[in-house]
């Protein structure tokens, strides 16, 4: 075997979901569904998907292919381990074979952590981790309604555990959807306060991937285009929310970032993010917002990092910074830990479980413990505005 080495990193990419993206590409969900063979699929969404009329909007393109589906429309914000176990009870009353998510990325999480339990038993648990999946999976159609998570293109589920509130990512290559239809009509029914917090993980997503120690020559082509895509997009989505342009944007934006995830995961922000939501129930896009700019900063002392930072935003680390802090001010996102009342004494504690999270062992620059409770203690400080 060769000993011979390059600057580029080896990577090993499989592509797995068919992307359809379109104005009213969800119409063809019927058709798309008749190609891989389902005939009783389990549609997983939730009650605000439902009053939208999206759900309908997907039940006749089915009826129209002679596909019936079952309806699961209890999907919760955060899916526990609780909110799986009531979808797999759905999915096996209705005796179906493939699964349909429509929503935002709890809809497609709930999706695959029913689908890993359906067909490989045990629990969410027993996943945790990659590739702990024996037997095939049921066929998968992930439709978003928001731009935010970039689910549609990853294989993994985010649940967390219901006793004691980890967030544990389970991820094989079975559980991918294999189909992702995005249909930017679809986000123009998203609240403007789910927009602002979705477009800023999507935002999050696209800078984290682009200086992770597992970014390749792929991850970062699809890491700077997210970037481009949502720092150019998501300001038109909170401005005028009937944007069909602006949204459409988002929704690639938010698509590719997945993708990036998917090959070169996430680092130190989502890290920090985590125990926030956990203890102190501060939305994902507004935790993840408040870290990212503290995160930058500290990466962009090692220059190699620093250089990465810059040729994503075509500038130095500062203007990349300061974009970040004017589009957080612009999403309306909480700028310190103080506005979202999280108790100073509980610093340690966060700072802990932030350093067993699995996405800190990715960060460009090693992160301790110690690192951070500085940077949560860093975050309590409210910033400026930034630069367009």
């Amino acid at each position: 075997m060769s000993t011979a080495h390059t600057t580029f990193a080896a990577f090993d990419h499989q592509p797995r979901t068919r992307l359809v993206f379109g104005i009213d590409a969800v119409e063809r969900v019927g058709e798309l569904a008749a190609e891989l063979g389902m005939k009783a699929p389990l549609m997983v969404t939730d009650p605000g998907v439902v009053a939208a009329g999206h759900a309908e909007r997907v039940l006749q393109s089915l009826r129209r292919a002679k596909i019936k589906a079952v309806v699961f429309d209890k999907v919760r914000e955060n899916p526990t381990t609780h909110d799986v176990q009531d979808c797999v009870q759905a999915a096996k009353a209705g005796s179906i074979d493939s699964i349909i998510g429509l929503g935002g990325g709890s809809s497609m999480d709930t999706a695959k952590g029913c689908n890993f339990l359906l067909t490989n038993g045990g629990r969410m648990q027993d996943y945790w981790g990659i590739g702990k999946a024996a037997r095939p999976m049921l066929p998968l159609i992930a439709i978003p309604t928001t731009a935010g998570t970039g689910s549609e293109c990853q294989s993994f589920a985010l649940i967390a555990d219901e006793t004691t509130h980890q967030k544990m990512a389970c991820g094989d290559p079975k559980a991918a959807a294999r189909v992702a239809i995005l249909d930017p009509l679809l986000t123009v029914s998203q609240p403007a306060r789910v927009a602002a917090c979705t477009g800023v993980d999507a935002l999050s997503h696209a800078v984290e991937t682009a200086v992770t120690t597992k970014r390749n020559t792929l991850s970062l082509a699809y890491s700077r285009e997210a970037f481009r895509l949502c720092s150019n997009s998501l300001p038109g989505v909170l401005q005028n929310g009937a944007d069909l342009e602006a949204r459409a944007g988002m929704l690639q934006g938010a698509a590719l970032s997945g993708l990036a995830i998917e090959n070169s995961m996430l680092g130190a922000a989502h890290a920090a993010a985590n125990p926030l939501t956990a203890h102190f129930g501060i939305v994902h896009g507004q935790a993840v917002g408040i870290m990212l700019p503290w995160v930058v900063r500290f990466n962009a002392e090692h220059p190699g990092t620093a250089r990465l930072y810059e040729a994503l935003h075509g500038g130095d680390t500062g203007r990349l910074i300061a974009r970040l802090e004017w589009l957080l001010n612009l999403a309306g996102m909480p700028r310190s830990l103080g506005e979202c009342k999280v108790d100073p004494a509980s610093i340690q504690k966060l700072a802990a479980e932030a350093a067993k999270q699995w996405t800190a062992a990715f960060n460009p620059r090693p992160v301790t413990e110690a690192d951070f409770a500085k940077l949560y203690q860093a975050a309590f400080q409210t910033r400026g505005d930034g630069a367009p």
